[in-house]
Formats: C-alpha cells, sequence, structure tokens
C-alpha cells in the first residue's frame, strides 16, 4: 500500500504551475503596450464649403471648344449658322481670342471630301500654329 501511495505523491508532483509563467506573459505584455510607438491613421483634409457660401457654378466646358460641322455637300457650319469657307479663319481667330486653351474640333460627315477637313485645319494653323485640330467623323445613316 505504501508503493501506491507513493505514486500518488509522484502524480502531484508531475503537474506543472503556470502561474510563474502567466504573471511574466503579462510583464512581457505590459512593457510592450508601453514601449510600443503607435501609428497615427492618416486621413484626407476635406474641404467642405460653408454652407452660408453661394455655390459657384462650375466652367461650361463646351465653351472651352470650337465645334465645326461639315456636312455630306461639305457645307461647314458652327452653331446653327452656316459660314462659307472664306470666314472661317477669321471665325475660329474670333472665338480663340477668347479662350486661347480651345480645341478646333471638326466633326465631319463620311461623305464629305477631305479637302473641306485640310482647309479648316489649315485655317486654325493660321490663326496660331500649336492649336489642336481634331477630326470626328460622322454619319446620318446609324441613327
Amino acid at each position: 500500500m505504501s508503493r501506491r501511495r507513493g505514486k500518488a505523491v509522484e502524480e502531484e508532483k508531475a503537474d506543472i504551475d503556470l502561474t510563474p509563467m502567466l504573471d511574466v506573459v503579462f510583464i512581457m505584455l505590459i512593457f510592450f503596450i508601453v514601449t510600443a510607438s503607435f501609428v497615427k491613421e492618416k486621413a484626407l483634409d476635406v474641404n467642405v464649403p460653408d454652407p452660408d457660401q453661394t455655390q459657384e457654378t462650375p466652367p461650361d466646358t463646351d465653351k472651352q471648344n470650337i465645334l465645326l460641322t461639315v456636312n455630306s455637300a461639305d457645307e461647314i457650319w458652327m452653331g446653327t449658322s452656316r459660314i462659307d469657307s472664306r470666314a472661317v479663319r477669321a471665325r475660329i481667330a474670333q472665338l480663340y481670342a477668347e479662350n486661347p486653351q480651345a480645341i478646333v474640333i471638326v466633326r465631319a460627315h463620311n461623305k464629305s471630301s477631305a479637302d473641306t477637313y485640310v482647309s479648316i485645319a489649315d485655317a486654325a494653323k493660321a490663326v496660331n500654329p500649336n492649336i489642336q485640330v481634331s477630326l470626328v467623323p460622322f454619319d446620318d445613316s446609324k441613327r
């Protein structure tokens, strides 16, 4: 019987006490929390206008470009008015003087001749050699 008591005592001695290890873990945790440098989160600076201020309307993007339309009969149109091919340069010069950042956009029908586009591009380049001229083809039959 004494042997059985000895085994019971030995089994009790085999248990490991985890309390000191937990104390060390908590002390290390506190040390790292205190010494850690926290990163501040970066936020976006948003400029919100005051509700008392009046809202300014954004600039009209249609005024930034000079739009010329060439139909299938090689007629040059600016808006709702027809322009003679000899007056294209003067009209582009007038609109370019109002807005020097303007781009000349030629909206040409697929059946119009290339000579009309070239004459418009030459007139625009005569106003300013650095002016941009873009060709946008269109076709009426795709409606």
